[in-house]
């Protein structure tokens, strides 16, 4: 199964609707009714625990889920389990 696949069937099992995040700019919008319900709350983008994130991705990633009001989870799976980094921003 692709990174991708697994981190999809993780948040499905969890009672999560999932959609397909491109217009966030990332791999999925999560909701937990799901769309026309609720607004998705927060986005996911998935990563390998290899993969390298740029300070900058991570910021631009951040700031777009913060304008849009939702929160931003880097999911990186590592065998059966799922590893969740939620990012807050507030204004200092």
């Amino acid at each position: 199964m692709t990174k991708n696949i697994i981190v999809y069937k993780d948040f499905r099992d969890k009672g999560y609707i999932i959609n397909p995040g491109i217009k966030f700019g990332c791999d999925f919008a999560v909701y937990q009714k799901g769309p026309g319900i609720d607004h998705a709350p927060y986005l996911l983008q998935v990563y390998n625990s290899t993969d390298t994130m740029s300070a900058t991705s991570v910021v631009l990633a951040g700031r777009l889920a913060t304008t849009v009001r939702k929160q931003f989870i880097l999911a990186i799976p590592k065998g059966n389990k799922i590893d969740c980094l939620a990012l807050d921003w507030w204004r200092a």
